[in-house]
């Protein structure tokens, strides 16, 4: 039966995605004619903006309109959540947060990570979670726009667009609609949508409850689409409140990857390269596909304190499990949320089977299945340049990619892209692992403390979000460190490729002969898929083998 739910999940995911990538490309490419909904919107936004939201860029403007962009909204949602005590919309009386929090919390969703030290109902007020809210449109909506960017440079053109018009197309003509209807189906599944204050109930036992509600259907809606993953609540989608049912949990888990796969499609579209956005798509879906079949699969062995015993078998591992969800369904969103840098989980993480944990790891260590709105592509992209520059190393010519040449300078920026990942995260468990900094806040010994470390700065440096609960990550240092990890690991790996995009636009195109590079064929997507597993291999096999390995031998050696 879960083999079933996989396959058709993956079906209607795949299916739901190619109309909404053409969806996509009419919005973030309208051409001359639009629909008269979309023409009234565009003369409203170049009505408020006018030159300065129509006026054409290149790579360059248009990464300091981002840069510039995200300081605003980081400086204005820092001030929302500094002075909340005295903001409106504050029924239950929250105090102000701490200032390391603050600065965590304002990287965290500014950089469509939405990593969380805190619990939303404990800690913030309805005012600032709605204002973590806007950024949860905004956020995603530059992912997208910078990979719009990039697809018209590869398409051939030095003018990339307009950071402002291609933030609001995506978010008022993609993000927004499709939020309030999600948002519509959540709220009538049970998910709470209320202004209202904490409610106080009677136990069955006889005490007094208070139960925390708030605008969670909107919430949730928007946290999925865009690749976000903050929880309303502290336990995130396992919470009943933000996904009560199987159904909610189904419809959830699709909403956190329609997008990603439809950016792919979009891709295509723009370049008018539909074959070679194919190729890209199957290279990814399979990376996707064959970590949940695997993590379903490590995932029915039970619970490390359960082996052995006879209760224990053929139940897999329901330890940090919601009994409405299952292991399966656990396992699988899992795979798909990290996959997608979207940090909402429905089970516990720290409870995964270590090699089941292996897999929501190189998720977040390659990046590149789907990934996260916009920016999955933008990091796949470098795995293609990566594959083309070997492939035209091996047969004795310069490599091409989409009829311009690919030569020292892009091949430099793009290294510098694929090893700041690896850098910050190696970087920065090598320091906390070794220092108090790290070893004082583990909620484990060994390997699994290890991990712990390890997966939080993973997280941080994939923009995810996720985290495994036997951390105690919410002192100062955790806060500032993995806040600087999420900003470098965002805006750098945005503004890279974005460069050799740009670069390869400047260059005139070259005619194809018998020695081009097919980039449309199946060998090209053998070449990028082993790009993708062994580059990771390289990079983050010894800590593997320290982490999620290493226990899991340990379990096997009891």
């Amino acid at each position: 039966m879960s083999i079933l739910f996989t396959i058709l999940f993956f079906i209607v995911a795949i299916a739901v995605s190619w109309p909404l990538g053409y969806f996509l490309f009419r919005v973030m490419e309208p051409g001359p004619k639009l629909s008269p909904l979309h023409a009234g919107l565009e003369r409203f936004i170049t009505r408020i903006g006018g030159k300065f939201i129509t006026q054409g860029s290149d790579w360059k403007e248009y990464s300091i309109a981002m840069l510039i962009f995200n300081a605003l909204i980081f400086a204005a949602v820092f001030l929302v959540l500094l002075g909340q005590s005295v903001l409106p919309l504050n029924p239950d009386g929250k105090g102000p947060l701490e200032l390391s929090m603050i600065f965590h919390t304002v990287a965290s969703f500014v950089t469509n990570t939405n990593q969380q030290h805190y619990s939303g109902e404990v800690s913030l007020s309805y005012f600032s979670q709605l204002a973590l809210m806007w950024l949860q449109f905004v956020t995603p909506a530059v992912g997208l726009a910078a990979l719009a960017a990039i697809c018209r440079a590869l398409s051939g053109s030095t003018d990339v667009g307009n950071f402002y018009r291609d933030t609001l197309r995506a978010t008022l003509f993609i993000l927004l609609p499709m939020a309030v209807i999600v948002g519509l189906i959540l709220a009538f599944s049970g998910v709470p949508m209320t202004l209202g204050g904490t409610i106080k109930a009677i136990t069955l036992e006889g005490p007094e409850q208070l139960i925390s509600r708030g605008p969670a259907a909107a919430f949730v809606a928007i946290k999925q689409l865009g690749t976000n993953g903050g929880g309303f609540f502290g336990p995130n989608s396992a919470h009943p409140f933000e996904n009560p049912s199987f159904f909610t949990n189904a419809i959830e888990c699709l909403c956190i990857i329609i997008i990603p796969m439809a950016c792919v499609w979009m891709f295509g579209r723009i370049t008018g390269r539909m074959k070679h956005a194919l190729v890209i798509f199957i290279v990814m879906g399979s990376l996707m596909i064959a970590c949940a079949g695997l993590a379903e699969y490590f995932e029915n062995a039970p619970a490390r304190a359960l082996t052995g015993l006879a209760v224990a078998q053929n139940v897999g591992n329901q330890e940090g499990k919601e009994l409405r969800f299952g292991t399966e369904a656990s396992a699988l969103w899992s795979v798909v949320a990290t996959s997608t840098s979207n940090g909402s989980g429905n089970c516990m993480y720290d409870s995964l089977n270590p090699l089941t944990l292996l897999l929501p790891l190189f998720g977040m260590w390659s990046n590149v299945a789907f990934g996260g709105v916009g920016v999955g592509f933008i990091n796949m992209f470098m795995y293609v340049i990566i594959g083309v520059f070997i492939c035209g190393m091996m047969v004795g010519r310069s490599p091409e990619y989409l009829a311009r040449k690919v030569e020292t300078a892009e091949m430099k920026v793009a290294l510098l892209a694929l090893l700041v990942h690896p850098l910050l995260i190696l970087g920065c468990t090598a320091w906390f692992a070794m220092t108090p900094l790290g070893i004082d806040t583990v909620g484990n010994p060994g390997s699994h403390g290890f991990t712990e470390i390890l997966y939080e700065f993973t997280s941080a440096a994939a923009n995810n979000g996720s985290g495994m609960g036997g951390l105690k990550n919410s002192t100062v240092p955790w806060n500032v460190v993995a806040g600087i990890v999420m900003l470098l690991a965002r805006f750098i790996p945005i503004i890279l490729p974005l460069a050799i995009a740009g670069m390869l636009a400047a260059k005139k195109p070259v005619p194809e002969t018998s020695g081009t590079l097919h980039t449309d064929r199946t060998l090209f997507g053998f070449v990028l898929l082993g790009s993708v597993i062994f580059i990771g291999a390289l990079l983050f096999l010894p800590v593997a083998v320290l982490g999620p390995i290493a226990e899991h031998l340990s379990v096997l050696t009891k």
